[in-house]
């Protein structure tokens, strides 16, 4: 399945011509939809540490209790590392 149409333009990119820290995060969900691990993390390096961000946070909002708050920060500091350390390699 192409989900190229589906793709949302990045709009700093367009404004700035400059690549964002989430540049490459649709196109590397849809490979990790797709299967494809290493397309994945060679399209965005933090995927799996943004994906596991993205969980983490829905499950912390609609169940309050099961994820403590502390983990929810860490994950977006983590995150956010990881972010820089792979635009500033890109």
């Amino acid at each position: 399945m192409n989900f190229e149409p589906y793709m949302l333009p990045c709009l700093f990119k367009k404004l700035t011509g400059f690549d964002c820290l989430g540049c490459g995060f649709q196109r590397a969900f849809f490979l990790l939809l797709k299967g494809n691990i290493s397309g994945a993390f060679t399209m965005f390096p933090p995927i799996f540490t943004s994906v596991l961000f993205l969980i983490s946070l829905t499950i912390g909002v609609f169940t309050k209790s099961i994820i403590p708050q502390k983990v929810i920060v860490f994950l977006a500091l983590l995150n956010v590392i990881v972010m820089l350390i792979s635009y500033y390699f890109k």
